[in-house]
């Protein structure tokens, strides 16, 4: 009768250990932010900036290694180039000039994987309005040039180069 109960019990523990084991992850969490919420930040960026400070950046969303940050330009910012990272710039408010290509005028190197500069020679003037987009690719200069003597808010997002033998979805 003992080993019968044993058994039972062995059995019992294989089969709760086995249904763990299986049991799927869970999913991750998508991550929104509302209208409301993205406009409220332009104001915290209004209002964290300092004096004469040509870009203040407001954290919007965080997937590692993603993440979707607010930029308040309300003046010309240095010019960069990443060397290892795409960017995707959206408008949320105001117009400007973005500037692609060409080289960097006084390049200075910020990091590892990065340049600045005080702007571009011999780059492409893209005017940008409320709702336009630009990829930009790795390792090309850029500049963002706010228009009307108005600040330009965007979204931005360093998007990471994919590793050798990645798999695209479509």
């Amino acid at each position: 009768m003992r080993a019968l109960i044993a058994a039972s019990m062995l059995i019992a523990a294989f089969t709760a250990s086995d249904a763990w084991a299986q049991a799927p992850a869970p999913p991750l969490m998508s991550q929104f932010m509302s209208h409301k919420d993205i406009m409220a930040l332009v104001d915290k960026a209004k209002a964290d900036r300092k004096p004469n400070a040509p870009v203040t950046a407001e954290p919007i969303l965080l997937l590692a290694p993603y993440r979707a940050q607010l930029e308040y330009r309300p003046g010309n910012a240095p010019a960069a180039l990443h060397e290892k990272d795409a960017e995707l710039m959206v408008v949320l408010e105001g117009t400007g000039t973005i500037v692609t290509e060409g080289k960097l005028v006084n390049e200075k190197r910020v990091n590892a994987y990065n340049s600045s500069g005080s702007s571009i020679s011999g780059g492409n003037s893209h005017p940008v309005v409320t709702g336009d987009m630009i990829l930009i690719p790795p390792n090309t200069p850029h500049q963002v040039i706010p228009g009307g003597g108005a600040p330009i808010v965007l979204m931005t997002m360093h998007v990471p180069y994919p590793p050798n033998g990645w798999l695209r979805a479509n």
